[in-house]
């Protein structure tokens, strides 16, 4: 299992603040990120596209390997300057 803990805009479009989701070995953060866009059309699959992956609090790209119990944050572009 992973958790998955969404904030800001994401959290909303979610309509949850996290979810625990099934880890299958060897999984990529690459490979969540898409299960988790095809999981919720609309809004929240266009902010994952555009999310920043946190996994166990280390920025992480889609090769990332997810070790199994692993946190993932999913951070959504933020503005500002």
């Amino acid at each position: 299992m992973v958790e998955v803990r969404y904030f800001a805009s994401v959290a909303e479009a979610a309509g949850i603040p996290s979810e625990t989701l099934p880890y299958e070995d060897g999984m990529t953060a690459g490979q969540l990120r898409t299960q988790l866009k095809e999981s919720r059309p609309g809004e929240f699959s266009r902010l994952m596209g555009i999310s920043a992956l946190l996994v166990n609090g280390v920025s992480a790209d889609d090769i990332t390997v997810l070790p199994t119990g692993a946190r993932i944050d999913v951070l959504p572009p933020f503005a500002g300057g």
